[in-house]
């Protein structure tokens, strides 16, 4: 099945991409378990040395892939340009794995007891739309510094830089099959990933809902699973914070990438006694929010990544009934949304789902113990941010938040030397990190007797 791919700035064709079938998918995997096999038995120096060189590969190809990006999924450059350079970070980083991934000797009676971290084999990767090229990165890059080889499926919407990611690969000398770039439709290639016995083990990112079904599917065969799914992240601010800093940083915690992150800080939880000024200060911030054409390098908020997908964020704001104000978007081409804050409900559908788009809401809280209660209402928990000056008070509520990931005075999420993955139906394992290389093995045991 052919995929049109749209510029979503301005609705223009960019390119046309063919869908794989099931027995192209097989194929697919066939060939990386071949690949896989002797990636396996190279020295550890020479698979270090071979990651290496696909990241000198992406870092030479930073520019070209942030283009690629703006095209395809309305990222701005400045962020697009980011993303790249995320990428080799992390090939660089996972390149040390290979020598540093090592099992122990455990003292027994009789002889001597070792370990050994022994790859999967053939490892299928399901990319989101909303980071197409930084996600893809967490799962090729841990998996095969661990001596796995990797077929990805990206999003339909958005495969343009995981494709060139592939071939990259390939131009800088990794063996044929051992990473390979499968674009498709989920419930074709995705699901053959699933119910293909080869596959040893399938790591998503994406909705809660077809995370439930890869789940179930690999359930099947005892399949290892990997998930990152959605999240209604909470950003508490204390009556003591630095409420400037507070205000003026919120609209990126939630409104980057036109808020098509699962670590959006979507819900703002304000102390009472300071609500009032925080929405003075809140309003100019997102007022200011340069909205436009993602080629511009002043640009800091792009187009939704596709017509479909604005129209879901639109249902969540029918009309002006919760608007608090706006801020401002492009007329014309585009699927354009302006950063919009919302003062609902705490029932409110806004206020437990979510948008996945420019939408925020915004909400008084009581005391620490309402503050924590709230944050932890809903079945998310993946990221947030605590602002205060009580360092005490940080500690206190980042233990009592249900969440994988939070940052106190801080909107940061990610970071590629540590562990990322969320709580509850925010997602299963953890991504990144020094240990996510040992997610890709299996803990082999062996006992040679002495006597």
């Amino acid at each position: 099945m052919t995929h049109t791919i749209v510029n979503p700035a301005d609705e223009e064709l960019v390119t046309t991409v063919e869908g794989a079938d099931v027995e192209q998918t097989d194929a697919a995997i066939a060939a990386a378990a071949v690949a896989q096999r002797e990636w396996a038995a190279a020295a550890p120096a020479d698979r270090a040395r071979a990651l290496r060189r696909f990241a000198e590969a992406v870092d030479g190809a930073v520019e070209e892939l942030a283009a690629i990006e703006v095209r395809n999924s309305g990222h701005p450059i400045g962020q697009a340009r980011w993303e790249a350079g995320h990428v080799r970070d992390v090939l660089e980083y996972y390149s040390a794995a290979p020598e540093r991934l090592f099992g122990r000797q455990i003292p027994v009676a009789g002889g001597l007891d070792v370990t050994f971290q022994e790859p999967l084999g053939v490892v299928g990767v399901i990319t989101p739309w909303n980071f197409p090229m930084t996600i893809a990165s967490w799962g090729f890059a841990p998996a095969l510094a661990a001596g796995n080889a990797v077929v990805l499926k990206p999003a339909e919407w958005t495969p343009l830089t995981s494709l060139r990611l592939a071939e990259l690969a390939l131009e800088s000398g990794l063996p044929e099959g051992l990473f390979q770039v499968i674009p498709g439709r989920g419930s074709v290639v995705g699901e053959r990933f699933v119910t293909n016995e080869t596959v040893r083990k399938v790591v998503f990112t994406g909705s809660t809902e077809v995370g439930q079904r890869i789940m179930a599917g690999c359930a099947a065969q005892v399949k290892r699973v990997t998930l990152e799914l959605g999240g209604k992240s909470a950003n508490l601010v204390f009556a003591d914070a630095d409420l400037e800093r507070a205000a003026a940083t919120a609209p990126y915690g939630v409104f980057e990438n036109a808020g098509q992150d699962c670590c959006a800080r979507s819900r703002i939880l304000v102390e009472r006694s300071v609500y009032e000024r925080f929405m003075e200060l809140l309003e100019p911030a997102v007022q200011g929010v340069k909205v436009g054409d993602p080629r511009d390098e002043a640009t800091e908020m792009g187009p939704l990544v596709a017509a479909a997908h604005r129209e879901r964020v639109r249902e969540f704001v029918p009309d002006d009934r919760d608007v608090a104000f706006r801020g401002s978007a492009p007329e014309g081409p585009g699927f354009w949304f302006p950063p919009t804050v919302l003062t609902p409900a705490r029932d409110a559908r806004t206020a437990t789902e979510e948008i996945f788009g420019p939408v925020v809401s915004v909400f008084p809280f009581d005391d620490e113990a309402d503050a924590v209660a709230f944050a932890n209402a809903g079945r998310f928990g993946l990221s947030g941010s605590i602002w205060t000056r009580d360092i005490g008070r940080g500690i206190r509520v980042a233990r009592g938040i249900e969440s994988g990931n939070l940052s106190v005075n801080s909107h940061s999420s990610v970071r590629y030397s540590t562990p990322f993955g969320g709580f509850k139906q925010s997602g299963l394992g953890r991504e990144l990190g020094p240990d996510a290389p040992a997610a890709f093995t299996e803990t082999k045991n062996v006992f040679i007797a002495v006597d």
